[in-house]
């Protein structure tokens, strides 16, 4: 069976992908393809999460073996069965490319077509251009800007440790009083 996804992102308007692929295949190899159609670098730790028809976040997906609660599912992409965790179309899907920025595309499971099979996954549709896959050092220095944070974030240029004794902070603290009734 082929699975056919269409892939989103709401940061660029007109962009989408469509991509096939064995519903036999692994997370990973879809994730390898996503890469693909969009010319994305394979250097990030991805992850997909399965999504109730709210885009809420379910069932994560991660490129690695994590150290979880036993009570939690841990899927890992290269063993994780496109068919076993995804009965239906329509199926609703995040794929964070971006973790530290949680940067993700959209994902839907649009036809599951029967009774036929693809050797490899490949991309049947491209809309637009992706966004890119790192966010520009200008954007960075924007928010920088904006935040006013400069070499004196952290206090004046002019402390000077002297200014303290040598046994820390005596002078805010009186020998002898006892603060335990304060917490």
């Amino acid at each position: 069976m082929i699975f056919k996804f269409v892939l989103i992102s709401d940061e660029v308007d007109n962009f989408s992908r469509e991509i096939w692929i064995n519903s036999e295949s692994t997370f990973f190899e879809l994730h390898e393809a996503i890469l693909k159609c969009v010319g994305y670098a394979n250097d990030q730790i991805p992850s997909f999460f399965l999504c109730n028809d709210d885009w809420e976040k379910e069932t994560e997906i991660t490129l690695f073996e994590m150290d979880t609660d036993s009570d939690v599912d841990n899927w890992v992409m290269d063993k994780a069965i496109l068919s076993e965790l995804i009965p239906d179309e329509k199926q609703k899907l995040i794929y964070v490319f971006d973790t530290l920025n949680e940067r993700v595309f959209f994902m839907e499971l649009i036809e599951m077509i029967y009774n036929k099979d693809i050797a490899t996954p490949k991309c049947t549709s491209s809309i637009g251009e992706p966004p890119a896959q790192f966010l520009e050092d200008n954007f960075l220095q924007d928010i920088t800007a904006q935040l006013k944070i400069g070499e004196n974030f952290y206090g004046e240029d002019s402390f000077n440790p002297d200014e303290f004794d040598e046994e820390g902070f005596d002078d805010f603290v009186t020998e002898g009083e006892d603060f335990s009734d304060s917490f």
